[in-house]
């Protein structure tokens, strides 16, 4: 079992600490950035990991004194074991931009306009997860559909871990409900496909050739005002070699909105090439499992019964409504966790 390793993450903070106060530190900017980054992590980890034992100890305090108690401790425990789960996730991530900011598309997929108010509820499920962490979330884009819903969404997240979290939910949500959009009220199937990439810091090195891109640019369309301001300077790049599609539509300025796809486009090739890195280390270990656009991920089932599944971990929970609300925490530290050990990708 992974448990969140103070002693070490001290260590590692105190390994940092002098590497920082080192003469010449900053000679390497992009290096001595990173590392600044990780110290700034740690001791925040430390921090939170050192008021949660504080709280634990002040509530064994009380029942100390006062047994009768043990209900209203109980529920004060709570919430520490949720802190406690967060940080033993945390401590799971490793790779080069975990720790950083993500940026988030959900793309519509087979079923209509089905699928595209899934891809809606999709965002708004995302939306409110991230409101309940604490993330700062802001939408990019938002394609409305012709009837319902939405085609696509981008999203960027800011906040520790964000990427690292989303990358849990990569890949394919498949929603089975009574269509709403049926006259005949029958049971439908629609597919939304989740994409996560690190949102790259805007002095980023990567360079693209601009004769490797067309860009397009139109009216933005939002829901009534409801996801996006209306602007005339929506920009749409396709990176022709990969068919990567980005497209912003925030901003009111066109050459900003340009800036801002192309800084989600260098995220995009950054996401294609873990993934093209995850799969050759599946290879190596004789994983023969998809984790690109098309893996089907998880099922959220509300008829004929009500169930939330992520076929990577079988994890379950009765409670579809609560999912939807945005309780995502279960789920991505099952997988988070599952991945650590080797059983999934």
């Amino acid at each position: 079992m992974i448990t969140f390793d103070p002693d070490g993450l001290r260590k590692r903070a105190a390994e940092l600490e002098s590497a920082m106060g080192e003469p010449g530190f900053w000679d390497d900017q992009q290096r001595a950035a990173g590392m600044s980054a990780e110290h700034a992590r740690a001791t925040r980890r430390l921090e939170r990991y050192d008021g949660l034992v504080r709280d634990q100890g002040d509530a064994a305090e009380l029942f100390e004194l006062d047994p009768d108690m043990v209900d209203d401790i109980a529920a004060m425990l709570v919430p520490l074991k949720r802190s406690l789960d967060q940080l033993q996730v945390e401590a799971l991530f490793s790779g080069e931009y975990d720790g950083g900011d993500a940026v988030v598309t959900v793309h519509s997929g087979t079923g209509g306009t089905d699928s595209q108010d899934w891809t809606e509820m999709l965002l708004r499920m995302y939306l409110r997860w991230c409101d309940d962490r604490g993330f700062k979330a802001e939408l990019l884009e938002a394609s409305p559909g012709e009837e319902a819903g939405l085609k696509s969404a981008t999203f960027a997240v800011k906040g520790e871990n964000a990427y690292g979290l989303f990358k849990a939910e990569r890949g394919v949500h498949r929603l089975v409900r009574l269509s709403p959009f049926d006259s005949a009220h029958r049971r439908h199937t629609s597919f939304s496909t989740v994409i996560a990439a690190p949102l790259l810091p805007e002095d980023d090195s990567i360079e693209i050739d601009e004769t490797d891109l067309r860009i397009d640019t139109y009216r933005a369309s939002g829901a009534g005002g409801q996801h996006v301001n209306k602007t005339d300077s929506a920009v749409r790049i396709t990176h022709l070699p990969s068919g990567i599609v980005v497209q912003c539509q925030n901003e009111r300025s066109q050459t900003s909105n340009k800036l801002t796809a192309l800084r989600m486009l260098k995220s995009r090739l950054v996401e294609q090439a873990e993934e093209e890195r995850e799969a050759e280390l599946a290879k190596e270990r004789g994983q023969a499992q998809d984790i690109g656009f098309g893996s089907q991920i998880r099922s959220y089932v509300l008829h004929p019964y009500q169930l939330v599944k992520d076929h990577r971990t079988d994890f379950e929970v009765g409670n579809i409504q609560g999912v939807l609300d945005g309780d995502l925490d279960g789920f991505i530290r099952e997988y988070l966790l599952a991945k650590a050990a080797g059983r999934v990708l």
